[in-house]
């Protein structure tokens, strides 16, 4: 199968997810009545169902899905590792801890103030590891990132730590609900800040799928066929972090996705970046939409964090990665 029809395979797939994500729910739709209600007929409660929240949700979720699943493709390539995932360099910490505080300063978990506050303290520690990483070398050694990405993430989450011990209990568990991920709030003004943060990082690491390509093999090899590898490093990582800053701020931590859709990609098709990227983003895509479904189905009326259920999968998934890998 061409690469091309397997892409429009992926998209046929991604759309299958996003009909029966707005279908199901406290209420389940029919195929008729979603159309309808996109149109702007029938039963006004069904209208309000499907364009202010099972279509925004679905929407965001998708988004979100593909904007990791493209992260942890990057960093699987920079690191040179299929266990690396978005999360492994700091970036989810400092956006818990920008949740967290403004959390616990009295703003509501879905007001527009705790995405700001989230994507800030990201973005601080995305910074911090870079600054970290180029102090100690000239070139940005990807070993000296790695663990400059953990070392930041240990002191965030310090951080979250003494954060919570002076919150009260509703601000505990406002938090506690957020760092565990969901889209139960999800409107299009943030579906449109994400676009606007997340689109311009995901056209640059479509850009840079040749240079990843030969990164993935090394770095003297990449240098040698005329790749400016310092220069495809820092653009790489910071697209990559920003994009992954960009979808934390919107939906609270949700792991795994970066680690095994890329995978999955990459066993079924190969590592060609030039597909692995636009197919890792739809099946991103299609992976987050379905697990929302289950989160908000599974246990219904009451809705799960969508973290739980995408870690359910990525720790087994995780683990047999493991036991694969040649000692």
């Amino acid at each position: 199968m061409k690469p091309a029809l397997r892409l429009a395979v992926l998209a046929a797939l991604l759309a299958c997810a996003l009909l029966l994500s707005v279908r199901l729910g406290a209420v389940r739709l029919g195929v008729d009545e979603v159309v309808g209600a996109l149109r702007g007929t029938g039963d006004p409660t069904t209208i309000a169902i499907v364009r202010r929240l099972r279509v925004p949700r679905s929407v965001l979720a998708a988004l979100v899905g593909a904007g990791l699943a493209a992260s942890g493709a990057t960093f699987q390539a920079l690191l040179r590792n299929p266990l690396a995932e978005p999360y492994v360099l700091g970036v989810s910490g400092g956006a818990a801890v920008g949740a967290v505080f403004a959390i616990v300063l009295g703003a509501s978990a879905a007001s527009g103030t705790v995405a700001l506050a989230a994507f800030g303290g990201a973005v601080i520690a995305i910074l911090l590891v870079l600054r970290l990483a180029a102090s100690i070398g000239r070139t940005l050694d990807t070993r000296i990132l790695l663990l400059s990405g953990v070392v930041v993430g240990a002191f965030f989450n310090a951080c979250i730590l003494l954060a919570l011990t002076f919150a009260d209990t509703e601000s505990f568990r406002a938090a506690l609900f957020w760092m565990m991920g969901s889209f139960g709030g999800a409107t299009w003004r943030e579906i449109g800040l994400l676009a606007l943060a997340g689109g311009p990082a995901l056209l640059i690491l479509i850009g840079l799928a040749r240079p990843l390509n030969l990164l993935a093999v090394g770095e003297e090899t990449a240098a040698y066929l005329g790749v400016r590898t310092e220069r495809v490093k820092v653009i790489a990582y910071g697209a990559a972090s920003l994009l992954t800053a960009a979808s934390v701020s919107v939906s609270g931590v949700i792991g795994f996705v970066g680690l095994i859709i890329p995978h999955v990609v990459r066993t079924m098709w190969g590592g060609d970046h030039r597909f692995l990227l636009p197919a890792s983003i739809l099946l991103g895509a299609t992976f987050l939409v379905l697990a929302d479904v289950v989160a908000r189905t599974a246990t219904a009326p009451t809705e799960l964090p969508i973290g739980v259920i995408t870690a359910f999968i990525g720790a087994p998934f995780f683990l047999w990665i493991l036991r694969r890998r040649p000692a």
